[in-house]
């Protein structure tokens, strides 16, 4: 029994060398044959965004839900927009006045203020005569001994009234046919900016009100729902980006002088699919070999993270999942 055991063991083993011998003339032969083609092990990029509002508010409505795929400038959600509306309506309001404020101190004075103000001006000099001529009659009869001195005192202030009112209505006039100083209509332009800007920002604000997706892509996580108050960047949807597919990988040294950005790979994925792509990107900075890729290189090895951007149907690539990366190089070299 113990000879037919050892037998058996013997047998057992000539039958997995010959099986190792094969598979190793095969790994020879793959690499023999496949010496100009570079393979590389990544993962398909996460690429995910945050979306939410830019101003503050109520949600008043949700447009999508997980799973649902939108493009890019589509209304997902939007906030109350009765206050969002009433500060344009006032920012409005206050552009208009200003702008009549503008056009008023551009046309000047009108023909009938300066009409007016010359009247005013004729009736100031009346005035003065009369009080002087007042003044004249009372001075006589004081020194006559007639009428008392405080009535004498009394026309000479009224004299004085008279003249300095008219002075008053004469610069006035001045004033009137001069018209606006330019330093007030620049002021009144500068006040009239800053209200625009105002309605800008109001017109703005108004329209941040409406969540829009900024790119295709699905809704992975919804995190708020309708009534509820939400701060400024707060999250409300949480999408995945689907398009462009990159591919995360990373190259050794000794292979960075055989590649360059724009040459053609295939990535192929555990499933069989294979799909077409080209570099995009790779960083001029080394760094250590992430523990989730698989090289042949020691753990400590140096290697160059690269991008690869996958054309075409992508469907069956998903974010996160596994691929081979096959990169067929030639003699060449890099332009």
């Amino acid at each position: 029994m113990d000879f037919l055991g050892t037998k058996r063991r013997i047998g057992v083993g000539l039958a997995a060398l010959a099986l190792g011998l094969i598979a190793w003339g095969g790994l020879i032969g793959f690499r023999s044959s496949d010496a100009d083609v570079v393979t590389l092990m990544g993962n398909v990029d996460i690429r995910q965004v945050n979306l939410g509002f830019k101003v503050a508010g109520r949600i008043a409505e949700m447009k999508v839900d997980e799973g649902d795929r939108v493009t890019a400038g589509t209304v997902i959600a939007s906030l109350d927009t009765s206050y969002f509306a009433d500060e344009v309506r006032l920012a409005r309001a206050r552009v208009a006045a200003q702008t009549a404020v503008v056009a008023r101190l551009e046309n000047g004075t009108r023909p009938e203020e300066i009409a007016q103000a010359r009247a005013i001006v004729a009736e100031r000099e009346a005035a003065v005569a009369l009080a002087a001529a007042t003044l004249g009659r009372q001075q006589d009869l004081a020194d006559r001994g007639v009428s008392p001195h405080q009535r004498h005192d009394e026309a000479t202030a009224a004299s004085e009234q008279a003249r300095a009112a008219l002075k008053s209505a004469q610069e006035s006039l001045k004033l009137a046919e001069l018209g606006p100083r330019r330093e007030d209509i620049d002021a009144a332009k500068s006040q009239l900016e800053a209200e625009n800007a105002s309605l800008a920002q109001a017109e703005r604000r108004l329209a941040d009100a409406n969540l829009v997706a900024p790119g295709g892509g699905v809704v992975l996580t919804r995190v708020r729902e309708p009534g509820a108050i939400v701060g400024v960047g707060e999250t409300i949807y949480a999408v995945t980006i689907t398009a462009p597919v990159w591919v995360r990988t990373y190259v050794a040294e000794p292979d960075l002088g055989r590649i360059w950005p724009g040459m053609p790979v295939e990535v192929a994925t555990d499933a069989g699919k294979t799909y077409r792509g080209q570099i995009g990107f790779i960083s001029p900075v080394a760094e250590f070999t992430p523990k989730s890729v698989e090289t042949k290189e020691l753990r400590t090895s140096l290697v160059y993270r690269m991008r690869i951007v996958v054309e075409g149907e992508t469907g069956g690539l998903l974010q996160g999942m596994p691929v081979t990366v096959f990169v067929k190089v030639d003699k060449g070299t890099a332009p």
